[in-house]
């Protein structure tokens, strides 16, 4: 039958599937919902990397280790857990638009205050409560989007929210390369800190223009259960929340390892000049915004968890080859970062549908949140061993062990059904 047939017979337009059906599907509220989630993901990306991309000037300034360096990144990942499962509730409380505003604004106001730190113990303590807000913003942001898009397009339509991450740390990489090679060491990374105001600006934007999916909040406001933690560990969800816990932790613990520990390796290990670093990082970073969107559109195309297994595995080799490559070769490595960053990013682009589907929507925030965040908790103590760990193995040796967290989400998938295609109810 041809289409005008079809056309005529349905009395339908014929369906799109151009390159950006899945943004059009979302229709005007959820293209500014998306917005929104996109814009607060990038923001948290940014706060973010202020911490890794300083870490060489901060760990002089204050006479620190590899050890006491690492635990920077690390009381940030644990506290997300706390802040991710916190924010969860919230949204399923208030509603995922306040709850959105909320995490914005206090990733923004503690990474302003690390810039005014004036010792290693208050730094670490500012980070800690950054952590609050960076640990929230994922997860609403993703929900968020989640129940305005179709279920057809729900991989790829998160894996745009997701490729957010790649925009805020490449905008982090051109901040600090400027901010580096114009004001002393000493200076330049609190100015990097003082950079993380930026996310007010996004508040005013959600504020005026960005409201809950309208039937899901429906749906929420008219169920008797409430986000709790109890909810998401009854019979029916222990068996999706341990195992999905389990996933995040070992993707998520492969992920920041290379994402704390590159920079200082390149560095340290590399000789590269500030300028160089943001060079290469430029590849890596390159390859995980198109990872982002290609993961997604795959997560879509083949299911969630063949996704996840394909780069899970692809991350693991790529960690191996990355961290093997002769001394003087830094061409390969300029060529292999391309593909580790595609790779290492592509793998997060089915987790913003696949959790939001393992979960009713009474519940959706708090079990998401919760799952995310303490896998990223518990993961984060990847990072603090490689800083231990690097004093004997050196840096590079010890970024192997990001590979064994790629393994365990292999592992974990084996607990959790396919939800690609499901509705959200």
């Amino acid at each position: 039958m041809s289409t005008t047939q079809a056309q005529s017979k349905q009395g339908e337009l014929p369906e799109d599937t151009g390159a950006f059906a899945w943004l059009k599907a979302l229709g005007p509220r959820g293209r500014r919902a998306f917005g929104g989630a996109f814009g607060g993901y990038a923001l948290d990306s940014y706060d973010y990397f202020t911490l890794p991309l300083s870490m060489v000037a901060i760990a002089a300034y204050f006479s620190l280790d590899n050890g006491q360096t690492g635990l920077l990144t690390t009381v940030t990942l644990v506290v997300s857990a706390v802040g991710g499962a916190g924010a969860g509730i919230l949204a399923d409380r208030i509603g995922r638009v306040k709850a959105l505003m909320l995490t914005v604004i206090t990733y923004a106001v503690f990474t302003v205050l690390c810039g005014f730190a004036p010792n290693y113990e208050t730094l670490l303590v500012f980070r800690a409560l950054q952590g609050l807000g960076f640990g929230g913003e994922w997860a609403v942001g993703a929900i968020l989007v989640a129940e305005y898009a179709s279920a057809k397009h729900r991989g790829r339509t998160l894996g745009a929210v997701q490729s957010a991450w790649a925009a805020g740390w490449a905008l982090a990489v051109i901040v600090y390369t400027l901010v580096f090679q114009f004001l002393d060491a000493d200076t330049a990374w609190r100015v990097m800190f003082w950079t993380g105001a930026l996310p007010a600006l996004l508040v005013i934007y959600v504020r005026r223009n960005v409201s809950d999916a309208p039937e899901a909040a429906a749906r929420r406001t008219a169920s008797t259960e409430r986000g709790s933690f109890l909810a998401i560990f009854k019979k029916d969800l222990l068996r999706t929340t341990f195992f999905a816990t389990l996933l995040s932790t070992g993707v998520q613990g492969g992920y920041y390892t290379l994402a704390t520990w590159v920079p200082t390796y390149l560095k340290t290990e590399r000789g590269l000049t500030v300028v160089g670093t943001g060079g290469y990082l430029t590849f890596l970073i390159s390859g995980a915004f198109i990872g982002y969107l290609t993961g997604g559109y795959l997560s879509d195309r083949i299911g969630r968890k063949k996704n996840i297994v394909l780069f899970a595995v692809l991350s693991a080799i790529g960690i191996l080859a990355y961290t093997n490559i002769p001394s003087g070769a830094n061409g390969l490595l300029l060529v292999l970062g391309f593909p580790l960053g595609f790779c290492m990013s592509a793998i997060f682009s089915g987790f913003g549908s696949f959790l939001s589907e393992l979960y009713p929507t009474a519940v959706r925030g708090t079990g998401q949140g919760f799952t995310y965040n303490c896998g990223r908790g518990v993961g984060a103590f990847l990072p603090t061993l490689v800083g231990f760990l690097s004093d004997s193995w050196g840096v590079g040796g010890a970024l192997v062990l990001g590979a064994v967290g790629y393994g365990l989400a292999v592992v974990a998938l084996l607990g959790l059904p396919e939800t690609r295609g499901k509705e959200l109810l």
